[in-house]
């Protein structure tokens, strides 16, 4: 049986990782929980891993994958694990549902920068079966291969495959493709206020960069994560 700490920092991170596809920082997990260190956060999550809630990834940085819930809470619509572990590789055609898999077929669009933004890529480069349940009914969907660190502490690591719906607008807070000024795309936190826009990485290592909005398109947001092993 869970503690309401432990019942509420299970369901912020659940609900959390169904809205942007990855969990939360411990940071947000401290806020929300209104705690005053960390390090009560990280006692909630070591017994959240210890009862089989959730089981944190091996040698990443703030991944954590949602693997049951409490009766209470798998009720809620939805649910489902949002860190899929497979093989990337799938026939070359064009998204599509996979027949008899329950998935779709993507197209998987390059590379994207989760760092220094690199040159901006469209180019089909191979395919990767997504969940349907990840995608957004009428929604267009593509995926990419994250290059760079700079959102490790938002669960994105250098390798993953992020799983991005179409689309020109983001609300504050949404992790987003940006292409800035026509060139350069990147995967990074979208926050605008006025006319200008907050670029913002998930890793301290790396400054928030910030643009005119003329100088930034956004070509979608990220709705799903896949990692492999």
């Amino acid at each position: 049986m869970l503690t309401k700490k432990q019942l509420d920092l299970l369901n912020f991170i659940h609900k959390r990782m169904q809205r942007d596809g990855v969990p939360p920082s411990f940071d947000e997990m401290k806020e929300a929980l209104d705690l005053r260190s960390k390090s009560g956060i990280h006692r909630l999550i070591t017994a959240l891993e210890e009862r089989g809630f959730i089981r944190r990834l091996a040698h990443r940085a703030r991944a954590i994958e949602i693997v049951k819930l409490p009766e209470a809470l798998e009720r809620q619509p939805g649910f489902e694990p949002r860190v899929i572990e497979g093989d990337r590789a799938a026939p070359p055609r064009g998204a599509m549902p996979v027949s008899g898999t329950g998935a779709t077929d993507l197209p998987v669009m390059g590379r994207i920068a989760a760092g220094t933004p690199i040159e901006a890529i469209s180019q089909v480069a191979a395919h990767v079966a997504v969940p349907q349940q990840m995608l957004g009914t009428g929604k267009s969907h593509y995926a990419l291969e994250v290059k760079g660190d700079s959102m490790i502490e938002a669960g994105i690591n250098d390798g993953d495959i992020v799983v991005i719906e179409e689309g020109a607008t983001a609300e504050n807070g949404d992790i987003v493709v940006a292409l800035v000024e026509d060139q350069e795309a990147t995967l990074k936190r979208f926050r605008q206020k006025g006319n200008m826009i907050a670029l913002e990485a998930a890793n301290p290592a790396y400054e928030t960069r910030m643009l005119r909005d003329d100088q930034v398109k956004v070509q979608g947001k990220l709705v799903g994560l896949i990692r492999t092993y």
